[in-house]
């Protein structure tokens, strides 16, 4: 049986590992258009500030360890050029070179995501860049390291990371938000802790629209439609869109033009797969169908795929979107709705804000600020947090939700009791005992 599989990240790797131990025999083939495998782009704001001393760790692995140890047949440099039934058409070479065909049983799409353009003048200037791409992380490191003024467009979980790194760096940064806060798939109440720290290193410049880069032979300043900024260095990282671009037309694509997929990673074509951040998955909180395109739901949708394809059986189950990052000391996180998207969803919400120690008052420790939200029956729906030790809430808290646990579910849960990072009452059982007003519960 021949497999071949489209991209050598997370979810390209993940799968193939599965087919090779479950069927070794089989032939299988991945087609990555990269010099690296196994990659991690997420790494690369810490690589740049200088938490990873080297480029090659943001690979969990090398290519030789694949295709020596896991018996894998990896082709690097190669660019799917045409996908046709039973057939792959692959331009091989770090620069273009010859085309190759090569046969299939069974297919995996795994190319991930890139990087949304703004699609602004200037914008293919010298000096702008975006970050999601493993390839471009040396040529971003080396430009912050030279640069004097630094700005960053956009102020998602990248954007923040990237402005946290390369302040380490002591460079001036800017960031630039076309929305009223950072990190906008918070509530208001998170986000203005977040917008706190953030204004103690860098500018930030909310509600601003990038209308142009300008410059000479390399970037010199990014023009917004408030002010201009001058910079050395701009770093686009607005968001990310499917790679579906091989994919359009030969299976059908779903929410948000990722490819449309079933709990076994099937597509819409026998034999054919697809996973990762090119692929759609559910949202365990809602139970619809979403785009997800973060790293461990990659990792598991390619475990899951590899299964299927070497002809057993498992079903993925979605994902709540947990995420993690940081700025400075703070630590942020999220799983499952803010408030808004919960209305957005049509959920009746309540909603309870807490600021807390996160220790003994007898020893010292930090704030944690919580928000917690539910629906009027008394569902959980998602937990927000910034502050210290917020880690260890959301853990517990997507734990919670997977199972698609209560109010009360939360508030009972037994959180342990450890003075120097806990407190008798948690947080997160404040949290839920607040809710219990607006939800009627004595």
């Amino acid at each position: 049986m021949k497999v071949a599989i489209i991209g050598g990240g997370a979810a390209g790797m993940a799968a193939a590992s599965r087919v090779k131990a479950l069927r070794p025999n089989w032939d299988v083939m991945v087609f990555e258009k990269s010099g690296f495998v196994s990659h991690a782009p997420c790494g690369i704001p810490f690589y740049v500030g200088g938490a990873v001393d080297h480029f090659e760790e943001l690979c969990a692995y090398d290519v030789q360890y694949f295709r020596v140890e896991r018996g894998i047949d990896v082709h690097t440099n190669s660019r799917v050029v045409s996908v046709d039934e039973g057939s792959i058409t692959v331009e091989e070479g770090k620069n273009g070179g010859k085309e190759v065909t090569y046969e299939w049983d069974k297919l995996l799409f795994a190319t991930g995501s890139r990087a949304q353009k703004l699609n602004v003048a200037g914008e293919e200037l010298e000096g702008v860049l975006c970050v999601n791409d493993i390839e471009n992380a040396q040529k971003v490191k080396v430009r912050a390291i030279e640069a004097e003024n630094v700005v960053i467009v956009g102020s998602g979980y990248i954007g923040v990371e990237m402005a946290d790194a390369i302040s380490r760096l002591g460079k001036k940064v800017t960031v630039i938000e076309v929305r009223e806060r950072p990190l906008p798939e918070y509530d208001a109440e998170i986000a203005a802790i977040i917008k706190s720290e953030m204004e103690k290193v860098v500018e930030l410049k909310l509600s601003e629209r990038v209308v142009a880069f300008e410059g000479k032979e390399r970037v010199e300043k990014v023009v917004t439609n408030k002010d201009e900024y001058r910079c050395d260095l701009a770093i686009v990282a607005v968001g990310v869109l499917p790679n579906t671009e091989i994919a359009s037309g030969f299976v059908e694509l779903g929410k948000g033009s990722a490819i449309k997929t079933n709990s076994r990673m099937e597509t819409s074509r026998e034999n054919v797969y697809a996973a990762g951040d090119c692929a759609e998955s559910i949202n365990v909180v809602t139970g619809k169908e979403d785009w997800i395109p973060l790293a461990a739901p990659a990792n598991k949708m390619g475990y899951v795929a590899g299964v299927n394809i070497a002809g057993l059986e498992m079903h993925y189950p979605g994902s709540l979107k947990s995420q993690l990052t940081s700025f400075g000391d703070l630590e942020i996180g999220k799983a499952g709705l803010s408030e808004n998207e919960a209305i957005k969803e049509g959920y009746e919400v309540v909603s309870a804000f807490i600021t807390s120690r996160t220790s003994a008052r007898y020893l010292p420790g930090g704030l944690i600020h919580l928000k917690v939200v539910a629906d009027r029956n008394g569902r959980l729906l998602g937990v927000q947090a910034a502050g210290k030790d917020v880690a260890m809430r959301i853990y517990a808290a997507s734990a919670l939700l997977y199972n698609g646990c209560e109010v009360k579910d939360l508030f009972f849960t037994d959180f342990p009791y450890y003075p120097p990072i806990s407190r008798v009452w948690d947080p997160l059982v404040v949290a839920a005992r607040n809710l219990f007003r607006k939800l009627g519960i004595p």
